[in-house]
């Protein structure tokens, strides 16, 4: 109980981190704060709040329907048309901030309740559209978003191109290390059991 306590109040503060902070703030200067917003709702604020309200008890949604909607919300709010209708839009953005948090949350369902090798596949291919996008990012060689070429949008000394290849960068390594490290674990688990369950019938 005081576990999930724990978990849904961290989950309710990255959210208001994300909000209601400086962060907030920043990310129509900063291609890297706009990131970084998005890696908070779907890397940590989803999963603590998904684990805080006991993920057991909620319903389980189909394991493809779940990777898609993670999958489908990180490359369809990054092409260029629609983020610069959220970037100008107070509704939009807001929508779009939701989005990746019920995204968040329906990504992580499968991976809270696992069991069995589906997990660490799913997450090893939830990987491969959250590079592509980061790959692009980084090295595109121009800059993608127009509305981070305003004299305005600069800042800590990053020029636009600078600042998007850190936003590309940063979201490859947390995407890295946030799912390929529970995969790696998950996988040393099953290989582990299979191991015991083989010595045990060999002990037979």
């Amino acid at each position: 109980m005081t576990q999930r306590v724990a978990a849904l109040t961290g989950g309710v503060a990255t959210l208001l981190l994300v909000v209601a902070s400086p962060v907030a703030h920043l990310d129509h200067h900063l291609l890297t704060a706009h990131m970084v917003q998005h890696l908070l709702l779907m890397l940590v604020a989803a999963p603590l709040i998904l684990a805080g309200a006991r993920a057991a008890a909620l319903p389980q949604p189909p394991l493809a329907i779940c990777w898609f909607a993670g999958s489908f919300t990180v490359i369809f709010w990054h092409i260029p048309a629609i983020f610069q209708l959220a970037f100008k839009s107070h509704f939009w953005h807001g929508f779009e901030q939701a989005s990746f948090l019920v995204a968040g949350i329906l990504f992580w369902r499968p991976v809270i309740d696992s069991s069995g090798w589906s997990a660490p596949i799913y997450l090893f291919l939830a990987t491969l559209p959250c590079d592509a996008l980061s790959a692009f990012l980084a090295f595109c060689g121009h800059v993608v978003y127009r509305p981070y070429l305003s004299p305005h949008a600069g800042m800590f000394g990053l020029s636009p191109l600078d600042d998007q290849a850190l936003a590309g960068a940063l979201m490859w390594v947390a995407v890295t290390f946030a799912y390929l490290i529970p995969a790696l674990v998950l996988t040393a688990r099953l290989v582990s059991g299979e191991r015991n369950h083989s010595a045990q019938i060999g002990a037979c």
